[in-house]
């Protein structure tokens, strides 16, 4: 059961695979609006924040490096094109 393993990006209960990375719903809804509104994020520290469960609203920008550091893409956003 993937549920089973907690989230890559934040540690937080999983609820599947979302964008090629194990994720909760959470990670799965701010990776999805980061890239559909291709939003530029900035961190005010030193861009390696802890994100975890508690922090991880703390830093947009440190927790989107991380998603895709993990692998979270893109290319999961779209439903592939029909066959030809």
């Amino acid at each position: 059961h993937i549920e089973a393993i907690p989230c890559k990006i934040c540690g937080d209960k999983s609820s599947g695979i979302h964008y090629g990375v194990i994720t909760c719903e959470g990670c799965k809804g701010f990776f999805r609006r980061s890239q559909q509104s291709s939003l530029s994020y900035a961190c005010s520290r030193q861009q390696n924040c802890p994100i975890d469960r508690a922090s991880r609203n703390r830093c947009q920008h440190c927790r989107l490096q991380k998603c895709l550091r993990l692998g979270m893409s893109r290319d999961g956003l779209y439903p592939p094109p029909p066959p030809h």
